[in-house]
């Protein structure tokens, strides 16, 4: 006599988490997915996840291409993106990024903290393929989050955060004089500083991104400056009076 096999079915947290997992699947800004795709990057069986990007398509999460039978995100992501992105004020940070990209030649982005990555919320266009985020110690705006953390956020810093913070930016290179991202055979610069509250946390990290030529070290001074002046403008526009630095004199 054997024993009866037990069909373990998800519980309402685990099929809660599975649906976000495939949202985020999503993340790098790539093509289309199709079930197969979504099962490979989750570690699940093709029906699950062709299950699960129905459900979520149902809900308008995610919508499918009748042609391709692909899914990318819905309606739904939409609406909920817009609905933050103007309660969080950002919407008013625009014409600042706009300004200063304008002034400095450079691509500004704004980043907060999601969990490890910082994401960017404001700003550039998302280059291809590249998605809106990245592991905090890997790019100039997550140490300077790290450097500043928020008080749920662990404070100790190490050799290299103690130095963002001693100087007041991070900085970050990447390329070569072979390969520039700006394709003028550069690579790329970015400088990031944060936006404080009054209790010295960083909200967001503002950078200035751009080609090596353009910002070279000679320069690095006068980007910093801007940057830094468009942060003071962004801690008004998006800080709650209370929660605002006292003006400097």
């Amino acid at each position: 006599m054997t024993e009866a096999t037990t069909v373990r079915t998800p519980t309402g947290a685990q099929a809660v988490q599975r649906a976000l997992e495939v949202l985020h699947s999503f993340h790098d800004n790539g093509p289309d997915l199709s079930a197969s795709d979504l099962s490979r990057r989750l570690g699940l069986p093709v029906s699950t996840a062709h299950r699960l990007a129905r459900t979520l398509v149902a809900a308008g999460f995610l919508e499918q291409d009748v042609r391709t039978a692909r899914y990318r995100l819905g309606p739904a992501m939409t609406e909920l993106g817009r609905l933050s992105y103007h309660r969080r004020g950002l919407h008013l940070a625009a014409p600042e990024l706009a300004d200063l990209t304008a002034r400095t030649g450079a691509v500004a982005d704004l980043a907060l903290r999601s969990g490890p990555h910082a994401v960017i919320v404001a700003g550039g266009p998302v280059p291809p393929m590249a998605g809106l985020r990245r592991p905090l110690r890997s790019t100039a705006p997550g140490r300077v989050l790290l450097a500043w953390p928020g008080p749920d956020e662990p404070a100790a810093l190490d050799e290299e955060l103690a130095d963002v913070r001693a100087d007041g930016f991070a900085r970050e290179e990447s390329g070569s004089a072979l390969t520039g991202a700006y394709g003028d055979g550069y690579g790329t610069r970015t400088l990031a500083v944060p936006v404080l509250d009054r209790a010295g946390h960083a909200r967001f990290a503002l950078s200035l991104r751009g080609a090596t030529s353009v910002m070279t070290d000679e320069r690095a001074a006068w980007f910093l400056a801007q940057a830094r002046a468009c942060a003071q403008a962004l801690e008004i526009l998006l800080l709650p009076p209370a929660e605002r630095r006292p003006p400097t004199a």
